[in-house]
């Protein structure tokens, strides 16, 4: 039986990918805390764990008619962002994949109530929620990545995570949940974009925003998810990244509203051109996930059927 050893809320900020010195240039000469951050959850968190895959919920990659799932057995190539090109160009990325475990997920989609297609196109194309945490974080593990269906609302969300967690339960995969997005995901101006780069988050758009933000981090340290699922309706007023699918599909695999697991900050909450970015890092329970001993979420817990707002675009 497989598990899941530990799920992750992680800032794939494109600023994490400028020369050390663009990013003390944009900082007021000091480095922005998602670098170290990633570090120390490579270096402390993932290294001590028996990982087999690395699952990978892509908050750039949007889907349309279902939930994809990569299921190559390797990925090689070169990445330029479209986005993002100047920051992000020519890097360089190999890894395997997971077919197995991308099939076992899609193949659960039609239990859990949504749509889950595992795509094994080699032409498919990867997007920098996926490239920068590889090249951060993975040394031998395999990865796969989860879209965001743009049309979901949060039920869906919280289906696919579903889906997952009773997918790593049937096969014999050590696996680590990576949320790859933000936190609010409100832009400022391009005319303004200048003037807010910094990561103090008082650039962040909105002092309603800021706090927030701030809230979920609080709920998120104290193990009070069900919190974070019951204010979604708040929540989408501050456009949070990805419709917050990220977060929900994360939450549900292990557990949703019953989770108990408590957050770690690994880096501070800081600004990107306007956005909340964090990273917050969340060990499995002795007790298991809901407390209930080894059970995998998704099987035993089941998610009220919320509807909130699509997705929504963006670094």
């Amino acid at each position: 039986m497989g598990e899941i050893l530990a799920v992750s809320l992680t800032s794939h900020a494109p600023t994490i990918m400028m020369p050390r010195e663009q990013r003390l240039e944009l900082n007021e000469g000091r480095e922005i805390s998602l670098v170290p951050g990633l570090h120390r959850m490579r270096d402390e968190k993932l290294a001590a764990l028996d990982v087999d895959t690395i699952v990978i919920l892509d908050t750039h990659w949007f889907t349309t008619v279902e939930h994809v799932v990569t299921a190559q057995d390797h990925f090689e190539g070169v990445f330029t962002s479209a986005e993002l090109p100047r920051g992000m160009s020519q890097i360089p990325f190999e890894y395997d994949g997971d077919p197995e475990l991308a099939d076992a997920i899609a193949a659960q989609g039609e239990v859990v109530g949504t749509p889950i297609h595992a795509n094994h196109d080699p032409h498919l194309p990867i997007f920098y929620a996926t490239i920068n945490l590889v090249k951060y974080l993975r040394t031998d593990q395999k990865v796969i990545s989860v879209s965001i269906a743009q049309t979901g609302e949060d039920d869906d969300f919280q289906r696919v995570g579903r889906a997952i967690g009773r997918a790593v339960a049937a096969t014999d995969r050590k696996v680590v949940l990576l949320a790859s997005g933000g936190m609010s995901h409100r832009f400022w101006s391009l005319k303004k974009l200048e003037e807010h780069e910094a990561s103090d988050p008082s650039h962040i758009i909105t002092p309603e925003a800021r706090a927030a933000d701030e809230q979920r981090i609080a709920w998120m340290e104290a193990g009070d998810h069900a919190a974070i699922v019951d204010h979604m309706d708040d929540y989408m007023a501050h456009a949070p990244e990805g419709g917050f699918g990220h977060v929900l599909m994360m939450q549900a695999a292990v557990g949703g509203r019953a989770c108990i697991a408590t957050g770690e900050k690994l880096s501070d909450y800081e600004n990107a051109t306007g956005t909340g970015q964090v990273h917050v890092w969340f060990d499995r329970p002795a007790t298991g996930w809901t407390g209930h001993g080894v059970e995998v979420a998704g099987i035993t817990t089941d998610e009220p059927a919320t509807a909130g707002a699509g997705t929504s675009a963006g670094a």
